[in-house]
């Protein structure tokens, strides 16, 4: 038994160091063109933890309609239980939830079985609340009382999660040369041509995820979930969890994506992707159709779309979590941007201190003004106010959909 949680255990730490090279690999550009500013303060000590509870890595935070705060953080004790036939493991995260002022309410989910590496926390239309673990391969619906509703997924220690591979081609009947009989198919070995290696990243079809990443409805309830760290595609569903179709690979063509790190829903049910890895946000249709490519502001770490009749997007050109130095001076901003990719301007830039941003991993914009950022080195949630009337004035177009 000592033997098999040891192993559990050395398996997880190599996991962790499998998702830090990953991290250290990570590339990052500057924006390609100059915004304007949009003046902005943060409200500091906001969140009020009792004192002995601590925020680790702030993957994700969110608002109910109510105003009350969501944060899924990577903080508590891992724990490694023998089952009847194999080792549990569950309890790397912990989901928080605070009323509007800040103050702490209460912990949702103690214990559950699929917390184990947060990267996200939404809230849906109707206040349900969503969360992403990473390493757990599942997203996890809870309703207001913190009552699960719906799991996506299964944990790796359920399930081997293996790449799809689609069907061999028929058997031809040339040997070297791939011709048919009669010409040039007859040659050595009159065995069939190799069969093409698979796509990567395709993952499988169903709701078997390899190191999901987002979460996002449309008006009709459908679930589209980005499925980006060992799949490269976007998944979508119906209300009811119901597999529909997918779409993507690996790679940096179109509809092609090198971590698909967030998604986004519009009101016309257009679908966005922060593809972080190639730089640029995809614009997809309600059947993941591409429909425009938006790659002038940076790596998109996180995107959020406000509610309303004029809907904005907010993208994160996050300061990577490995630190490095070169990029400090270069990424670090959020943008705030048109559906059409017109950015109306942007504000922030890298650093520790209140109003700099150490990697932000999650963004809350239900207040178009009002936003909270989650922040995975600075371990923290920042509230932040903006005030657009005192911007200067913006350009008349900075799009570059394409």
């Amino acid at each position: 038994m000592r033997r098999r949680l040891l192993a559990t255990l050395v398996a997880l730490l190599a996991l962790a160091a499998f998702g830090g090279a990953m991290s250290a690999q990570q590339t990052f550009q500057p924006a390609q063109l100059a915004f304007p500013e949009i003046p902005f303060d943060s409200v500091p000590n906001l969140l009020k933890l009792p004192a002995n509870l601590h925020l680790g890595e702030v993957a994700g935070v969110a608002t109910n309609s109510k105003g009350q705060i969501y944060v899924y953080t990577r903080t508590g004790t891992t724990t490694a239980t023998l089952g009847g036939s194999r080792v549990l493991v569950h309890g790397g995260s912990r989901l928080l939830q605070f009323d509007q002022n800040g103050a702490y309410v209460r912990e949702i989910g103690v214990g559950i079985y699929g917390f184990l590496f947060a990267h996200v926390v939404r809230v849906d239309p109707q206040d349900n609340i969503w969360v992403v673990d990473e390493m757990a391969n599942q997203i996890i619906k809870f309703d207001q009382a913190g009552k699960v509703l719906m799991v996506l997924g299964r944990k790796p220690e359920a399930l081997n999660i293996s790449n799809y591979e689609p069907p061999a081609p028929p058997p031809g009947a040339g040997g070297r040369g791939g011709g048919a009989a009669g010409e040039g198919g007859g040659g050595r070995g009159g065995g069939a041509p190799a069969a093409p290696p698979p796509p990567q990243g395709v993952g499988i079809p169903g709701d078997t995820f390899n190191r999901p990443t987002d979460v996002a409805w449309d008006q009709q309830g459908n679930i589209f979930i980005s499925d980006g760290y060992g799949n490269s595609r976007v998944a979508k569903y119906d209300k009811n969890g119901v597999y529909i179709k997918a779409w993507g690979s690996r790679g940096a063509g179109i509809g092609q994506f090198n971590t698909p790190h967030s998604i986004a829903v519009d009101a016309q049910g257009n679908v966005y992707v922060g593809d972080r890895g190639n730089a640029r946000i995809q614009v997809f249709d309600n059947n993941l159709l591409l429909r425009a490519i938006y790659d002038h502001v940076g790596n998109p770490w996180t995107l959020c779309i406000t509610p309303g009749p004029h809907q904005y997007l907010y993208s994160s050109n996050s300061y990577p979590d490995s630190n490095p130095a070169a990029a400090r001076d270069i990424t670090g901003e959020v943008y705030k941007m048109e559906l059409d990719g017109t950015v109306v301007g942007k504000f922030g830039k890298a650093g520790k201190q209140l109003k700099e941003f150490s990697t932000i991993h999650g963004i809350d914009c239900r207040n178009e003004n009002e936003l909270w950022v989650s922040e995975i080195t600075a371990w923290r949630a920042q509230k932040i106010i903006l005030h657009p009337q005192q911007a200067p004035a913006r350009p008349t177009s900075t799009s570059a959909a394409r």
